[in-house]
């Protein structure tokens, strides 16, 4: 879709310049921008202190904690969002809602090349679960985290109760003690709130 802006030059006997502006086709050249972070400092205060504590009984116990994602913006949630949704076919690329700040043209003339840059977008974004437009991760109370080496170690819970890691129901039983929820249908997400 183009975008056509009008200048008025200063005299008056000119002639309108019209600039034709057109936004950028999708396509995975989109995941490098509006970064997310993989930072615990970027989460809100509550979520920050409650995740520090579990990590800390996690790495006491001999876990190891991968973190890839913390915060994420809300321009990024949409691309990927969206990405999704055309590659899978759920929207027609000409459908898709624009977002302030957001120069992306999603519709590439015919649905198998949409589908295509949109599928290329979602691989480039290693997307597991289909992203909401605004999750937890978009209110910094989500993180996405690859815990390995836990399963037959002892741990404690939030009330410094020693607790034997028999399984991941276990594991996230503990986490839930110490305000983290695990989405069980997001291998790596756990949140406030379980969302």
């Amino acid at each position: 879709m183009t975008t056509t802006h009008t200048l008025l030059t200063p005299a008056s006997n000119q002639t309108p310049v019209v600039v034709n502006t057109l936004p950028e086709l999708s396509g995975p050249q989109w995941v490098t921008r509006f970064p997310g972070s993989n930072r615990i400092s970027d989460l809100n205060s509550s979520f920050r202190q409650a995740i520090e504590s579990f990590i800390s009984a996690l790495t006491t116990a001999g876990a190891n904690v991968r973190i890839s994602a913390t915060y994420r913006p809300r321009e990024r949630a949409y691309l990927m969002h969206y990405c999704v949704k055309v590659a899978k076919g759920l929207i027609s690329p000409d459908r898709v809602p624009t977002m302030n700040g957001v120069e992306i043209e999603w519709d590439h003339g015919d649905d198998r090349s949409s589908k295509n840059a949109a599928a290329q977008m979602a691989r480039s974004y290693t997307i597991v679960h289909p992203p909401a437009l605004i999750s937890r991760h978009t209110e910094r109370a989500a993180i996405d985290m690859t815990i390995t080496g836990i399963i037959g170690k002892t741990m404690l819970d939030a009330s410094a109760a020693a607790v034997e890691v028999t399984d991941n129901a276990v594991l996230y039983r503990i986490g839930a003690s110490y305000g983290c929820h695990k989405l069980i249908s997001d291998p790596p997400h756990w949140s406030d709130n379980g969302t």
